[in-house]
């Protein structure tokens, strides 16, 4: 399968600057390691969108209209990142003038799509404190 790049080359209704969760960011760059193939699945309860994870953008896309971009969370402040912590910056894109209703309800979606791949338990990423032992 090709990289989608759609979100690369319509026009864009309107972008904002905005913050993801650390745990969120971090949740989904493990899955694009994890996971083999393309991370793409159907929204639930949302008819015709999907979503599609890759390394650079989250993108909700209408399959009825031939995966025309809705919106899309690109351009992450993650390279000289040097803690896990922190929020990410980076830039929303929206191509639709309804996307900001989908918009949450599509990141709780992907959460839950992570969790079922990974075989978490919801609400449980894998981002457990493991103790060093001590030499005693």
């Amino acid at each position: 399968m090709t990289r989608y790049t759609r979100h690369e080359e319509v026009p864009i209704y309107s972008q904002r600057e905005t913050t993801l969760n650390a745990q969120r960011f971090n949740h989904v760059q493990l899955a694009l390691r994890r996971i083999p193939g393309e991370l793409r699945f159907e929204l639930p309860g949302m008819r015709t969108l999907d979503m599609i994870l890759q390394s650079d953008a989250w993108i909700i896309v209408d399959r009825a209209l031939g995966d025309v971009p809705i919106a899309a969370w690109v351009e992450f402040s993650n390279q000289e990142r040097t803690d896990l912590h922190t929020p990410i910056e980076c830039k929303l894109r929206q191509f639709h003038a309804y996307a900001g209703l989908v918009q949450k309800q599509a990141l709780e979606a992907m959460d839950q799509w992570i969790d079922d791949e990974l075989d978490l338990p919801a609400g449980e990423s894998d981002d457990r404190i493991i103790p060093f032992k001590r030499d005693e």
